[in-house]
Formats: C-alpha cells, structure tokens, sequence
C-alpha cells in the first residue's frame, strides 16, 4: 500500500520534469524577477507551513491512542503567551511576506524601461480573432503569429485589441498584460538567449483561439531593416 501511495506522486513529478517552457524556466531579466519573487514568497511561508506540518504529526504520534504516557489535563485554562506566540509569528510572516510581494511588484511595472547600452525595439501587438498582429514600427515591417526579436535588446510593447479583450503572455520572457478594444497598454521585455519561447493568449477570446501555442518568439541575433 505505501508503494502504492507513492505512485501519484512520482507520475507528477515525472510531468513536472518535462515542464521547460515555464516561468521556472526565464530566459529575460523580467522572468527571473518573477520566479527570485516567487521563490521567496514560498520560501517564507514554508517557515510557517514546515513547523505546523511537523508539529502536528508529532502531536498526532505523541496523543496516540496507545500511548499511555500522553496525557492532558481537562481543565481549560487561557495561556496568554501561547497565544501571543500562537498569534505574533504569522502576523510577522504575512507583513514580511506583504512586504516582499509589494516591493517586487512595484520593481516589475510593465511600463517601466529596461536599462541597455541599444536603444529599444518599438513593437506594436494587435489581438485579432483568432491571430496576433506585430508591427515593427521603426522598421515598417509586420507579422501574424510570430516574433522576432534582437538578443539583448529591450523590446517596448504598446498592445492593443482589434476585437475582444485578450492576455498577452510569454511565460519564459514574463509579465502577462492584457489587450483592450480602443485602449492600450504596455510592456517592457527582454530575451537574453537565442531560442524558441511559445506564447500564450491566456484569456478565453472565443471559440477557435487557442489558448495555448498560438504564437512564439524566435530570438535572433539582430532584425535587419526593409529593403
């Protein structure tokens, strides 16, 4: 039975080890912002949920039934610091926690520019039904369903919708931003390696979008004007 216990947890982990094209997986300086904050928010609240995990068992294996040396008194009594310590831990890991989570957030505003020694990429994203639109605007050139961007070059998105509302999101670069019908927003992105990294229209736009692979990025060394 207890082989038997393990096996779902080795299929996941067998799943998880394939999971290459993720945010755990960065591949800009925006992405490793993101998992370095997600690391450390699980870091922290593991200070918390380790110690509840191992005390309980402990309690579970001391107040056994066939323990006779476990006993407890009957008499309900208020420990005024049990509870303080019960209390002040939590409340100081989810202020610390806040606190981590509010200054990572700040540092990754969409809008704000990545500093480089090259001038940015201007990059204009238009969602479609069905297909995203990039348009090089310093270069006059433009694609459907496909990217291609400078190693080492910040990229400046100012991101739109043609039709419904959608999510732009390459989870190996970061920073998802929404795309809005007559409004426009932006984003700020950076590949540090040559690759293939997949994105994502990670908001339900309607029957026959993909919510999944239906655009990528291919990072090439530079991106040649017309002509």
């Amino acid at each position: 039975m207890g082989y038997r216990a393990l096996l779902p947890f080795l299929f996941c982990a067998a799943a998880l080890s394939g999971c290459t094209e993720g945010v755990l997986n960065p591949k800009g300086p925006i992405a490793a912002a993101e998992r370095l904050l997600l690391t450390n928010s699980l870091v922290i609240m593991l200070v918390v949920v380790v110690p509840v995990i191992v005390a309980t068992l402990i309690t579970a294996w001391w107040y056994r039934a066939s323990n006779p040396r476990a006993t407890r008194s009957l008499n309900l009594a208020y420990e005024g610091r049990i509870e303080f310590v019960t209390w002040s831990i939590p409340a100081l890991i989810v202020a610390l926690l806040g606190g981590v989570s509010w200054i990572g957030s700040h540092q990754l505003d969409p809008r704000a520019p990545i500093a480089a020694n090259v001038p940015p990429l201007q990059v204009d994203v238009v969602a479609l039904d069905w297909k995203w639109l990039f348009i090089y605007r310093d270069h006059g050139i433009a694609a459907v369903n496909q990217l291609v961007l400078p190693v080492g070059t910040p990229v400046q998105f100012r991101l739109t919708s043609a039709t419904v509302m959608n999510s732009f999101f390459v989870p190996q670069l970061g920073s998802q931003i929404y795309t809005m019908s007559g409004m426009q927003t932006h984003l700020n992105l950076r590949a540090d390696s040559p690759g293939e990294y997949p994105g994502i229209s990670a908001n339900f736009s309607g029957d026959g979008f993909p919510t999944c692979g239906s655009w990528s990025r291919r990072c090439q060394p530079a991106i040649s004007p017309p002509g």
